[in-house]
C-alpha cells in the first residue's frame, strides 16, 4: 500500500525527513554527552582527582567522543564546541562552580574539543572515523605536557617603590586593605577586608578575612574565607610569613610563604606556593600571573 504521504516504501527518504532524523540524533548525542560528563565529574570529584589531567583534559575528550560517537553532525568540531558550551553553563548552577573556575576552565575545554573535532572532521573528509588517531593524538598530547611541564614548588617576586621610612612600622601594624587596582584580580578573586594582629617577633600572627565565595550552584549559601598567617623569620629588613591555615586559596593553589624585604627605597614581596592544579603547560602560567598580581597587591598595600 502506498504511504499516504504519496510515496513508495522503497522511495528514499526526503530531505526534511533527513534534516529531523540528523537533528534527533544530535539532540540524543548532546544529552548522552552531557550525562556522560555528569556521571564522570562525580567519579572525578569522589576520587579527589579533580585537579588532575584526567579531569580537565579526559573530561572534555570523553564529551567530544561521545558526541562523534552518538550523533550525526555536520561538522565534529561545531557539535563538540556547541556540547562543551551547553556543559559549562550547566557547570555553575549544578555543580556549584564558582565564575573564576569556569572562566579558567572554558579555554581548556575548548581547546581539547576544538583538537579533537579537528582531526575526525579531517578523516572523516577521507573516510570513516578514525577515533584511534584523536585519541593516541590526545594521550600523547596530555602525557608529553605533563613530562615536559613546569615545575610544581613556584615564587614569585612584585617590587613596589618605597621611599619613606614606614614600611617596616606599616608590616607590623594591622594591616589595612584596600581596593584590587588589577583587572585581572577584580574578575572574581578572593579580596581581603580585614586583618587583625600585630608585631614582627618570630610567632606573632596575623588572621585575614577575605570576602564570602559564592559559587554558581542553586541555592549554595556564601562559604566564609579566611588565611592565618606566623612570622617564621625575622632580620634586619626583612621578615617571612608562613601560612598556618587557609580557607581561601586551597581550591586553587597551596600557598606557602609571603616574604617582605625592603631597604634603599624599595619593598618587595615574595609569594612561594605549590602548584596543585594540572595540566601544569596551562594552570602554571596562569598561576604564576595571579600569584604575580597578588604579590604586586601586598607591596604596594604595605609601601603606602
Amino acid at each position: 500500500m502506498d504511504d499516504p504521504s504519496g510515496r513508495s516504501p522503497d522511495s528514499e527518504p526526503l530531505p526534511e525527513d533527513r534534516t529531523e532524523r540528523r537533528a534527533r540524533w544530535n539532540l540524543a548525542g548532546l544529552l548522552l554527552a552531557l550525562f556522560v560528563a555528569l556521571l564522570l565529574y562525580r567519579v572525578l570529584h569522589a576520587g579527589h582527582l579533580e585537579e588532575t589531567t584526567l579531569f580537565y583534559v579526559g573530561l572534555p575528550a570523553v564529551i567530544a567522543i561521545t558526541v562523534v560517537l552518538t550523533s550525526k553532525p555536520r561538522s565534529a568540531t561545531g557539535a563538540i564546541l556547541a556540547t562543551i558550551t551547553v556543559a559549562l553553563a550547566f557547570a555553575g548552577p549544578l555543580l556549584g562552580e564558582g565564575i573564576v573556575c569556569l572562566l579558567f576552565a572554558a579555554p581548556l575545554f575548548y581547546l581539547v574539543g576544538l583538537l579533537i573535532g579537528a582531526v575526525i572532521d579531517y578523516f572523516d573528509r577521507r573516510g570513516p572515523h578514525a577515533l584511534a588517531a584523536p585519541l593516541v593524538l590526545l594521550t600523547l598530547v596530555a602525557v608529553g605536557a605533563e613530562v615536559a611541564g613546569p615545575a610544581r614548588d613556584n615564587a614569585v617576586t612584585a617590587v613596589r617603590a618605597a621611599p619613606g621610612t614606614g614600611t617596616e612600622q606599616a608590616l607590623a601594624a594591622v594591616p589595612r586593605f584596600g581596593p584590587f587596582e588589577s583587572a585581572f584580580l577584580k574578575i572574581g578573586f578572593p579580596r581581603p577586608l580585614a586583618a587583625t594582629g600585630t608585631g614582627l617577633e618570630v610567632g606573632a600572627l596575623r588572621e585575614i578575612t577575605f570576602n564570602p565565595r559564592r559559587s554558581l550552584g542553586i541555592g549554595a549559601l556564601p562559604e566564609p574565607r579566611s588565611m592565618t598567617l606566623r612570622v617564621k623569620e625575622r632580620g634586619p629588613g626583612r621578615v617571612t610569613f608562613s601560612v598556618v591555615r587557609d580557607t581561601t586559596l586551597t581550591r586553587w593553589l597551596d600557598l606557602r610563604e609571603a616574604e617582605f624585604t625592603w631597604g634603599n627605597g624599595r619593598l618587595a614581596v615574595t609569594l612561594r606556593y605549590r602548584r596543585t592544579f594540572d595540566p601544569g603547560w596551562y594552570f602554571g602560567p596562569l598561576q604564576r600571573y595571579a600569584v604575580g598580581q597578588a604579590a604586586d597587591y601586598l607591596a604596594g598595600t604595605f609601601a603606602r
